[in-house]
């Protein structure tokens, strides 16, 4: 879904070793360079451990991507912090790549300090921490010892060193013992089968046993999940590789769904599992618009809780065409935040019970899409209106929330999500409706998101 690339490319092995050198002499914390891959890992700073046991469901948040609030200004990282710790969040980092170094640039040498870097963020701003196991160093898919080829990012690691990315996968679980929650791998990057034209979800899984044998080793109630596979769809039911998951919006890729009920079917064990997608096709359409066609993510998540049984994760959701950069910057704000509500309505409807929002952080005045003000600008870190969608959201509707029906009049195309407290509702035009919900007259303004008592 997406083709992101993070770091410069191409760094050699003598450059990288002298910059292990001057990190080390600067007093980075313990997360920089060493050799530790024999002995027990080091735990980094002061965990923020929880005190109950971790629950597999753990409500809306978002994932850190290259840019986040552990840089910038500082006034700026402070107001971004001050804004995350309002309510707590999940928070999703991955171990290389979206705002990670390398974390094992050679065999048994470490460097941790982007993802310490990162972990500290949230355990400052009181979130719940997840990580995603992806990407794997170069020389576990074929590259050189103590190098990084950041174009190689997706590149899955060879069948050969799949222990080795589990002892890393390890390694990480005991460096960071306040993270419980751990998601292997991200979008089956690099498990697609070029000769038989389908993922290879047996090689896939093959990793993630060895993965999730290894993060039970560190800690038992460590919750584990996978495939994170793309919920990709065709726009008709006689597109190739269309199945029966469908409507009005297209259909659901028929070899998504083989690779999600493979890896049910030969796991060790799941915790969760983890899916994620675009409401529009692959051929980038939104079917019959961009409201109606996130049913998809309804019609996705109940197929996906039906056929595994497991508490169900969005990794990522995506509601807006993206164009060649993949920047999403053609609605208005008020327009991506009323899909966007909209799009997390079907997924809740379909029994989702967490979800991470990719957050398009950028350095400069315009952000679309982003959830504060870019901490690079000296008056930034200010709280923007997805932030506020995601934490009202999250508070409203916890998971095990029951969802009740009300009765709305005025206008079928009005979205809306209710519990026994609260009704979120959303006008899908962008001109003024009025209507009746729950036996309250009120008047919605183009492409308004309301929240309502009970």
């Amino acid at each position: 879904m997406r083709v992101e690339r993070w770091r410069l490319a191409g760094l050699i092995g003598a450059g990288v070793v002298a910059l292990a050198l001057l990190l080390s002499m600067c007093g980075f914390p313990s997360g920089g360079w060493r050799d530790d891959s024999r002995g027990p890992g080091e735990v980094y700073g002061t965990p923020r451990m929880p005190g109950a046991p971790p629950r597999p469901e753990l409500g809306w948040g978002f994932t850190h991507t290259q840019l986040s609030a552990d840089e910038g200004e500082k006034q700026a990282r402070e107001r971004a912090a001050d804004a995350l710790s309002q309510r707590s969040l999940p928070q999703n980092q991955h171990i290389m790549g979206w705002g990670a170094d390398n974390p094992e640039p050679s065999p048994g040498r470490y460097d941790f300090t982007a993802l310490d870097s990162r972990i500290e963020l949230v355990r400052r701003t009181g979130g719940t921490p997840v990580i995603t196991l992806c990407c794997a160093p170069d020389w576990m898919k074929g590259g050189s010892e103590g190098t990084t080829d950041w174009s190689k990012l997706e590149t899955a690691p060879s069948r050969a060193h799949y222990k080795d990315f589990a002892r890393l996968a390890g390694k990480v679980a005991e460096r960071y013992p306040d993270v419980r929650h751990f998601i292997v791998w991200n979008e089956f990057k690099g498990f697609f089968d070029d000769r038989k034209k389908r993922w290879d979800y047996e090689g896939y899984t093959e990793l993630y046993n060895l993965v999730y044998d290894e993060l039970k080793r560190v800690r038992e109630d460590n919750l584990v999940g996978g495939p994170y596979v793309v919920m990709d769809s065709v726009a008709s039911a006689d597109s190739d590789h269309a199945s029966a998951v469908s409507g009005d919006w297209g259909s659901i890729d028929q070899r998504a769904l083989d690779a999600v009920t493979y890896w049910n079917q030969h796991k060790r064990g799941a915790d969760f599992v983890v899916i994620d997608g675009a409401s529009y096709t692959k051929d980038q359409r939104l079917l019959p618009d961009e409201f109606a066609a996130t049913e998809k993510f309804t019609a996705a998540s109940r197929w996906v809780r039906k056929e595994t049984g497991l508490p169900l994760w969005w990794a990522e959701w995506y509601v807006e065409l993206s164009d060649e950069n993949d920047q999403r910057d053609g609605w208005s704000e008020r327009h991506r935040l009323a899909v966007h509500a909209t799009g997390m309505i079907a997924m809740a409807r379909g029994g989702a019970g967490t979800g991470f929002y990719w957050n398009p952080q950028r350095k400069g005045e315009e952000c679309a899409g982003c959830l504060w003000r870019s901490t690079h600008l000296p008056d930034g870190g200010r709280k923007l209106p997805i932030l506020e969608l995601l934490s009202r959201f999250g508070e409203a509707f916890p998971p095990g929330t029951r969802h009740e029906r009300v009765p709305v009049s005025g206008d079928d195309r009005v979205r809306l999500l209710a519990s026994a407290e609260a009704i979120l509702v959303v006008n899908p035009h962008d001109r003024p409706v009025q209507v009746t919900v729950d036996g309250q007259s009120i008047e919605l303004t183009g492409y308004e998101v309301r929240w309502l008592r009970r």
